[in-house]
């Protein structure tokens, strides 16, 4: 459906008119980085007083479910947890409920805490995301296939290193059972002032070395809603 252009208060108040619940999305639509856009507190009282539901949909993982109420709250914004459903969630969802992942086993994560709380909210052992210890060509070989490790989950991490992609690739290569998931393929992530690489530009690394193709959970991709 092509997107709808509203010049009139008329046309406005039949679009709000029309439905009971709206979706929003939030890096550049709620927020630019750390600051609100113009006019979206106002908006959003104005529907929750029409008794409208509102759903935040983020394909951002760098933070948790909590951690992004936290961030409306900062902005002025009440929000629930109910509210907001993030790559993140998506993933610990289908890797819960849909995959049966199994829990014995752990999921390495190159991302940030918001992939790991939704995880372990889900009883997922999350490894990797703090790995931040130096590799150089003579120490390689210590990076080793873990048969503990059942998927690698690829999302935003703002302190990617060789040493997380090597791992992350070795574990994928060698077991053919290792799960592959993105939280979102975004190329390109709305930081404020500029556009910056996004998650998809970090896992254009991965789909490169291990010739896999990750199961993308993001929207608009089929995951997201089957959630």
């Amino acid at each position: 459906m092509a997107p709808l252009k509203l010049t009139t208060a008329a046309e406005f108040k039949a679009l709000v008119d029309r439905f009971d619940t709206f979706l929003f999305d939030c890096d550049g639509v709620i927020w630019r980085g750390s600051s609100i856009v113009d006019h979206v507190p106002e908006t959003l009282d104005m529907l929750r007083r029409l008794g409208k539901r509102l759903i935040f949909v983020t394909n951002n993982s760098a933070k948790s479910r909590r951690d992004y109420v936290a961030k409306f709250a900062s902005l002025g914004i009440h929000a629930s947890e109910e509210e907001i459903f993030s790559s993140a969630y998506a993933t610990a969802v289908y890797l819960h409920d849909v995959a049966k992942f199994d829990t014995s086993k752990h999921a390495y994560v190159i991302g940030g805490s918001g992939i790991r709380h939704e995880l372990e909210a889900v009883g997922i052992s999350a490894i990797g995301h703090d790995d931040t210890r130096a590799v150089s060509l003579a120490t390689l070989n210590e990076i080793e296939p873990d048969p503990r490790i059942g998927a690698v989950v690829c999302g935003i991490d703002y302190e990617i290193s060789y040493r997380k992609l090597a791992t992350a690739h070795v574990n994928l290569t060698e077991n053919p059972d290792c799960m592959f998931i993105a939280t979102n393929d975004d190329r390109t992530l709305p930081g404020g002032k500029h556009m910056y690489p996004g998650s998809g530009s970090l896992l254009s690394v991965l789909l490169s070395s291990t010739q896999r193709t990750p199961l993308v959970m993001g929207k608009p991709n089929p995951p997201m809603l089957e959630c």
